[in-house]
């Protein structure tokens, strides 16, 4: 095949070039004007576009875009790591303010365990810690040592929680037990008393002793508090909001109510529930008015807006745990069991209810055995209480 030679193209020639023969002479071409407003070039910065970033400019590459998803995971887990720590922290405040002083080991001849976790809520007469004008205020007296102003059980049963008033005027019988001061073994008498006064004679661990003898059925755990703790819990909740059915007074405790739904601050609440003269069947109208507001309050202590809110958590713990006495066995744990089974029954998740009277001996109060009997099983197996009292 004949090989073709095809002509070169010429390389672009600069200003006064001479083309070969054959050639057309390819002018020189000037580059247009550039302002520099079509590509927002402002003078003093090529290229345009205002100051540049630092680390950015000529030679130097730009830098790298922001990686957000490690910015939030890296913000997750120091807010994870702080709430943890808080938690952990919290914990071991208020254990330490736990005032772990009653001791059911000295409790002798217990009923077996049942289903459920029972708790003995006692709220005492002590003045503890109180000054002269807190007691006037307070309406509480000077009234040296301190007895059993109110007394429940609370069963905190998978089947639905139940909470019973044990009248103070109850008749009991004081059972063989061992001092909690002495340890000397203190045979039955046969002694029937008020049961407000096995705490008198030696305290919680034989109230808890007479309590379990008389009933038959076995208290895992001891609560009490007195009336400035009680008092200040409910301040520090900024007040408990109770819907009164009918309005009373009560000098001796300073009640003074009208009919409706208020908020009470802590001297109104423990007015409320001490008032007893001012009810016909006083000791077991007041039991009821005790029950009503301690669900209450444990109803608005254990919402998101107190647990989660340190400014309402931290004083309310405060409060509480400093009048708090627990047996030692009481954890955090039960505790927080304790105040939501409470909060359950307000929300209608239970039953309350006074401890079953059939009758009286003097001025003392006689339960009907039989349906006493009655209730205690049906907490022992966790099955729905049945049983009614006024």
């Amino acid at each position: 095949m004949r090989h073709v030679q095809r002509p070169q193209v010429p390389p672009q020639q600069s200003p006064g070039y001479d083309a070969p023969p054959g050639y057309e002479s390819i002018p020189a071409q000037a580059p247009p004007y550039d302002s520099g407003y079509n590509t927002g070039q402002v003078y003093g910065t090529p290229g345009g576009g205002g100051p540049r970033r630092p680390g950015t400019g000529p030679g130097r590459p730009p830098g790298p875009a922001p990686d957000w998803r490690r910015r939030i995971k890296i913000g997750s887990i120091v807010a994870l790591v702080v709430i943890l720590a808080t938690t952990i922290g919290t914990y071991f405040w208020a254990d330490g303010k736990m005032r772990r002083e009653v001791d059911l080991a000295k409790v002798i001849d217990r009923p077996k365990e049942g289903d459920c976790t029972t708790y003995l809520i006692v709220g005492s007469d002590s003045r503890e810690g109180m000054s002269a004008e807190e007691k006037q205020k307070l309406h509480t007296g000077s009234a040296e040592g301190k007895r059993t102003d109110s007394m429940m059980i609370l069963a905190s049963c998978s089947s639905g929680n139940t909470m019973i008033s044990l009248p103070r005027d109850s008749d009991v019988e004081i059972p063989a037990f061992v001092g909690s001061e002495s340890g000397k073994r203190f045979e039955a008498q046969g002694r029937r008393v008020k049961l407000n006064a096995a705490y008198a004679e030696d305290g919680p661990e034989l109230l808890v002793r007479t309590v379990e003898h008389n009933t038959g059925l076995r208290i895992d755990h001891y609560a009490e508090i007195g009336f400035a703790g009680f008092a200040n819990i409910v301040d520090a909740l900024g007040g408990v909001e109770l819907d009164i059915p009918k309005a009373f007074k009560d000098k001796k405790s300073g009640a003074d109510f009208q009919a409706g739904k208020q908020t009470l601050d802590g001297e109104q609440a423990l007015a409320f529930v001490r008032t007893r003269y001012a009810f016909a069947e006083s000791d077991l109208a007041r039991t009821k008015n005790q029950q009503k507001f301690l669900s209450a309050l444990a109803s608005q202590a254990a919402t998101p807006g107190t647990i989660l809110n340190p400014f309402a958590l931290y004083p309310t713990l405060g409060a509480g745990l400093d009048t708090l006495i627990v047996d030692k066995d009481m954890s955090l744990f039960d505790l927080a069991e304790m105040f939501f089974a409470m909060k359950g029954i307000s929300g209608g998740e239970g039953t309350s209810l006074n401890m079953p009277i059939s009758g009286s001996r003097g001025a003392n109060l006689v339960w009907d055995k039989a349906k006493v009997q009655q209730l205690v099983k049906e907490i022992q197996n966790d099955e729905k209480v049945t049983v009614t009292g006024k």
